[in-house]
């Protein structure tokens, strides 16, 4: 057991309770959990104001050393003083190996940055409204109020934040690319996203695992199991005379002519979720339509040549 304990991380954890919810609390060190144990606890804020949520009893269950901070000036943000003064004497004593500070503040952003410089390992905690530049100065930075409740559907409205689904796919597909390789380990994948993306977590989109989100949210990969170890697969593309076939019988169904290119390729991208026309050879749909024999595109426009074939 000892020596378990010795390989874990040790944090400080430093909870600014004007913007973080007692609600939290759990969920604080149930994740801290995954990252090593918390052999400082402290939380900062002017204890004379009652009614923040952090009652005796939360802190009690909770082990959380309250650290009281006058507002000495109006105007200005003593809690922040005090968590950044701990902070640094934590460090220079070398007392842990990382940090976990927990707040949406952005004036914190400065403090994780140093910390890091000093190769301290730091996890960031707070709200999805917690601004960009903080979150991608931690190593890790989860959203609370996006993993707290698993009981509820995401609400997208607060996601404003967080890295979007679509960045995630384009980091993936350039993942593949640098690899040069069709077929690559799920677990990899996840490791890299994560090192990208410091926010990144698929609880944040309502999922539990990274196979079931991938699955889910992008169909132009396929998750495959190969001997022992789970990959993640590029869909195949499909042939350039299947599309072109299915290309002349959309046209064909639609009366021999299709007014708007950007049907034609709106379409082609919901029955291929892969389909890149980069990958044919060209950059516009246009420039790929004319180079099909039977059709004519004039401007925006595009109509089967032979009238018989409708």
């Amino acid at each position: 057991m000892e020596d378990l304990i010795q390989n874990k991380l040790e944090f400080a954890v430093l909870i600014d309770s004007d913007n973080i919810s007692s609600k939290y609390a759990a969920s604080i060190f149930d994740e801290l959990e995954k990252y090593g144990f918390a052999s400082c606890r402290r939380i900062y804020g002017n204890w004379s104001n009652k009614g923040n949520g952090w009652t005796e009893n939360v802190l009690l269950e909770y082990s959380i050393i309250p650290i009281q901070q006058f507002s000495y000036t109006s105007g200005k943000n003593a809690t922040d003083m005090a968590m950044v003064i701990d902070a640094m004497d934590l460090l220079y004593k070398d007392k842990v190996d990382g940090f976990c500070l927990v707040t949406s503040d952005s004036d914190f952003t400065r403090l994780a940055m140093r910390l890091r410089e000093e190769k301290k390992y730091v996890l960031g905690m707070g709200e999805s409204k917690a601004p960009a530049a903080l979150t991608r100065s931690c190593n890790k930075f989860i959203y609370l109020n996006l993993i707290d409740d698993k009981s509820q559907e995401v609400d997208h409205n607060e996601l404003e934040n967080v890295t979007s689904i679509e960045m995630v796919k384009k980091a993936i597909a350039a993942l593949f690319t640098e690899e040069g390789s069709r077929s690559l380990d799920l677990g990899y994948v996840g490791q890299r996203i994560s090192e990208k993306y410091t926010d990144f977590d698929v609880r944040n989109y309502g999922y539990a695992k990274l196979s079931v989100f991938l699955k889910e949210e992008m169909p132009q990969f396929r998750v495959v199991r190969e001997g022992n170890k789970t990959c993640l697969k590029k869909q195949d593309q499909v042939s350039k005379k299947e599309l072109e076939d299915e290309i002349k019988e959309m046209i064909r169904s639609n009366g021999g002519s299709i007014d708007n290119l950007s049907i034609i390729n709106d379409e082609i991208g919901k029955r291929h979720p892969n389909f890149e026309l980069k990958s044919y050879g060209y950059s516009r749909i246009s420039s790929f339509l004319r180079r099909i024999i039977g059709l004519e595109v004039n401007n925006n426009s595009v109509l089967l040549k032979d009238k018989e074939n409708q």
